[in-house]
């Protein structure tokens, strides 16, 4: 059975388009309710619901609500908090779900509405065939004596703070280090600067003005030039950029140079195995670059692909009792620090990692050179199928051979948007930039 509304992330569109709307919104709050929240063994069913700084938020936050209470469940309301905050305030606060209302990296136009499980996980598919079978049924309303309440969580920021910090090992500080936190006008605005302030650092914010309207624009892990010029600028030691929801972390060195998620999480290995802790093995995505696949084989660690999306390798971690993984993208889990990714968190583990080698990030992965990856997002219209594209097919089997042994070609659509994503690694930079535009010229839109 597919899925209709959830894609690899949630649900995710256009803001006053189907299915982001306030009657579709309502719906899901009541359907969401009626699966999520069977579990009466603490009393009433109860769920927190956080957002990111879109303009929208107010609006589906109150949907959202009503159809909650209209299921019968209370509603927590903790305002703007990271993703991976709503996840850890649902555990700690032992609530039957959590809800961000989030767009995750995109532009304020969009937003969406993600859950977690009582633990803090994002929902498995099954779980999401529920809510959407829900949704087929009228909606009801339960008896007025039943309807659910609302009601704020103190100092829900405060909690998730400590939290983060709590990650960070108890011997290390920050004091000495510069740094340029960028919060992408997100989530995090009043949250990443205070976490790493209070371990030590001298922090430069930028990114942390939300204005509704501005999240993502030119600025976190989805623009980091600003970053990395600001990192210049500031004479700063690091850089971390967030993105709008917080879960995904990009880092600039003293020199400008950015680090992606596939380098950060090489790091963390790294980290680990220098400490004498076991690394059984890392899961990435399709999209993990080869060069990490191949520099984890010579430490005797095997690398796991996953489909695409920090929930496929959340999934894979967990059937395998792994702790470490994530993409490219900037989402790195670990596991045993927290249930989903946080960015906040990584970067924590980053900073651990060079306080404890001593050596700048550029030293720490002096080992490893990225494959050179070209990604082109084409547009194509609802229902094309690239796999009957023969036309796309040939042009995949000629670039695949030309490449060989030292290259790939991964063709996937997004989970989140009408596009195709394109990918091609090769040995030389401009050979992948060829070969992907090659690819993207025979996609049919």
């Amino acid at each position: 059975m597919s899925r209709k509304h959830f894609g690899t992330d949630g649900i995710r569109g256009r803001v006053g388009q189907p299915p982001i709307t306030p009657d579709f919104v309502l719906k899901l709050g009541y359907a969401a309710g009626k699966v999520l929240a069977t579990d009466t063994t603490h009393g009433r069913p109860r769920v927190l619901i956080g957002k990111d700084t879109r303009l929208s938020g107010y609006m589906l936050e109150a949907a959202l609500q009503a159809g909650f209470a209209a299921a019968g469940v209370d509603v927590m309301l903790c305002g703007p908090m990271p993703t991976p905050g709503v996840a850890y305030l649902t555990r700690a606060l032992r609530l039957s779900a959590g809800v961000v209302i989030s767009a995750s990296h995109n532009p304020y136009q969009d937003n969406g509405i993600k859950f977690f499980s009582a633990q803090g996980d994002k929902l498995p598919d099954e779980t999401e065939l529920q809510i959407e079978a829900e949704l087929d049924k009228p909606m009801a309303c339960v008896e007025p004596q039943n309807l659910g309440r609302a009601r704020r969580v103190p100092d829900a920021a405060g909690r998730y703070i400590e939290f983060c910090k709590s990650t960070f090992p108890a011997e290390l500080d920050l004091h000495g280090l510069k740094l340029v936190v960028d919060c992408a006008h997100g989530a995090a605005y009043h949250i990443a600067p205070p976490v790493f302030h209070e371990l030590g650092a001298d922090v430069i914010s930028i990114g942390n003005a939300p204005d509704g309207m501005n999240i993502n624009e030119g600025v976190g892990a989805t623009a980091p030039a600003a970053l990395a010029a600001a990192v210049i600028g500031h004479e700063a030691d690091l850089g971390l950029a967030l993105d709008g929801d917080a879960d995904r972390l990009i880092v600039a060195d003293a020199a400008g140079r950015l680090y992606n998620g596939d380098e950060l999480l090489y790091a963390m290995v790294l980290d680990r195995l220098a400490a004498s802790q076991s690394v059984p093995g890392v899961v990435g995505t399709l999209m993990t670059n080869k060069a990490v696949e191949i520099a984890l084989a010579k430490l005797g660690i095997p690398l796991v692909r996953a489909k695409v999306g920090d929930r496929y390798v959340l999934e894979e971690l967990k059937k395998r009792g792994w702790l470490l993984g994530g993409e490219g993208s900037g989402h790195l889990l670990a596991l045993d620090r927290h249930s989903t990714g946080d960015g906040i968190i990584s970067a924590l583990q980053i900073l651990s990692a060079l306080k404890r080698s001593g050596k700048s990030l550029g030293s720490l992965l002096e080992g490893l050179t990225l494959y050179p990856q070209s990604l082109i997002n084409v547009k194509v219209a609802p229902g094309y199928n690239w796999q009957s594209d023969s036309g796309l097919k040939t042009e995949i089997d000629s670039v695949s051979a030309e490449l060989g042994d030292q290259g790939r070609v991964l063709i996937r659509p997004s989970g989140t948007e009408p596009v195709l994503r394109v990918m091609v690694e090769a040995a030389e930079a401009q050979q992948a930039k060829a070969a992907a535009s090659r690819l993207a010229g025979k996609i049919a839109n």
